[in-house]
């Protein structure tokens, strides 16, 4: 999804050269992994020197010494999804969201953070957690979302700090993985509408009480497309600045939003927005991770979470 890739399908490249160069030197044969060898294959993909300052992705629990024969995927590191790894027999829990945002100095089990480090601790089970390493990938939710819609011309909705503003190319990883901003623009194949786009969107990302939610006159025309996976209202005026027609994100507010809408006389003039339920919207990532591991170390057993864990279970209409 870098320059580089402009007018092609960057999340297919990237997928396909992920499946070549992880087929190379690890074979049937191999010792089985441990969990050193599997976070090479993370951290060499999604380097943590891509994320943000503020986040804290990595390795949170685990012996890197230790022999990984089953890993479960899930966009948060939740209780549900971490008994569900543990009854899964889960040697490593792989999670988009980080457990620890914030500096924690206690953690009993009756907290909910707590609840998770404890079961995974007994269990054995260790956590690695992405996120915005991961989003900056063309491995990651801004690439699979390229993927899943076809987007051609793909260009950083905010480049990666400036490395790739120019339009040089961004930074290469390991397997296939190179470095984008966050969020991204680009060309659908053939013009739609907000109202089609919305229900496309609604077949790619998995059901959610708040369904896929759109604005403005929903036969408007929809050829060039913002987006940022997760909450990124914080971008309306990039994806203003970008010429697209739509900007498909995340955890909208109500201000935000409305201020986005009424900043032109003519409501044309600015992108139609359409929000995706949080976790939805990054649960495309979650095949590519599991792609990429399975290429890379073909004795891997992995599995991607059937727990949801949107907070809203329900709505009245």
């Amino acid at each position: 999804m870098s320059p580089r890739h402009r007018g092609t399908d960057a999340g297919s490249d990237s997928r396909t050269q992920s499946r070549s160069e992880g087929a190379g030197p690890r074979g049937k044969d191999a010792p089985e992994p441990t969990l050193a060898d599997v976070l090479e294959v993370l951290e060499g993909a999604y380097p943590l020197d891509w994320a943000e300052d503020w986040d804290r992705a990595g390795l949170v629990l685990g012996d890197r010494s230790a022999t990984v024969r089953k890993i479960l995927l899930a966009v948060d590191p939740t209780i549900a999804v971490a008994d569900e790894a543990v009854e899964a027999g889960a040697d490593l829990l792989i999670t988009h969201h980080p457990l620890l945002m914030k500096g924690a100095s206690f953690l009993p089990e009756d907290s909910g953070k707590g609840a998770v480090v404890g079961r995974l601790l007994r269990a054995g089970t260790a956590l690695w957690c992405g996120h915005t390493n991961v989003d900056r990938s063309s491995l990651g939710t801004v690439g699979a979302w390229v993927s899943a819609l076809s987007l051609r011309s793909v260009a950083p909705l905010r480049p990666a700090d400036g490395r790739d503003a120019d339009g040089d190319e961004g930074e290469d990883s390991r397997h296939g993985s190179r470095l984008i901003g966050l969020g991204a623009t680009g060309m659908l194949r053939r013009s739609t509408t907000v109202r089609q786009l919305a229900e496309r969107i609604s077949t790619l990302v998995p059901a959610t009480a708040q369904g896929i939610r759109f604005t403005g006159d929903p036969e408007r025309k929809v050829r060039r497309v913002a987006l940022c996976p997760g909450a990124g209202d914080s971008f309306l005026d990039l994806a203003a600045e970008s010429g697209a027609d739509v900007y498909i994100t995340s955890d909208l507010r109500h201000h935000p939003a409305l201020e986005h809408l009424e900043s032109r006389a003519d409501a044309r003039a600015v992108p139609a927005l359409i929000d995706v339920a949080h976790s939805a919207s990054e649960a495309l990532w979650l095949p590519l991770a599991k792609e990429l591991l399975e290429a890379a170390l073909p004795h891997l057993e992995v599995r991607t979470s059937e727990i949801p864990t949107d907070p809203w279970s329900g709505r009245v209409d």
